[in-house]
């Protein structure tokens, strides 16, 4: 069993960055990929990015490569998303999961509450 607590979101202005965290409970933490998604107001949840278990493997959404970054330290227990250049469409609710890693929500096995992102324009 994994626990998953993320941290770290808030409302920032267009072009600002900010670093989201997502602690997990359990020792079996670095034997998980991890990913992070996003729920907008009104639409489906959707993957962002994902990283290996052993984060020598990353992946992005067409929308965020370039702006965004995964990473994980397996001594934490943490994955992290830095956000950066962040638009107003990246508003959502964004989750952590844990799981066997890919763009699809089924790979993923624990999932976090999530913590808000609003981007102003």
């Amino acid at each position: 069993q994994v626990q998953l607590v993320e941290s770290g979101g808030g409302l920032v202005q267009a072009g600002g960055s900010l670093r989201l965290s997502c602690g997990a409970s359990g020792r079996t933490f670095s034997s998980y990929a991890m990913g992070w998604f996003r729920q907008a107001p009104g639409k489906e949840r959707e993957f962002v990015a994902a990283i290996s278990w052993s984060g020598g493997s990353t992946y992005y959404a067409d929308s965020v490569k370039g702006r965004f970054t995964i990473s994980r330290d397996n001594a934490k227990n943490t994955v992290y998303l830095q956000m950066n250049s962040l638009k107003p469409e990246d508003t959502a609710d964004y989750y952590c999961a844990a799981g066997r890693g890919s763009y699809y929500q089924s790979e993923y096995d624990y999932w976090g509450q999530g913590t808000q992102v609003t981007v102003s324009s």
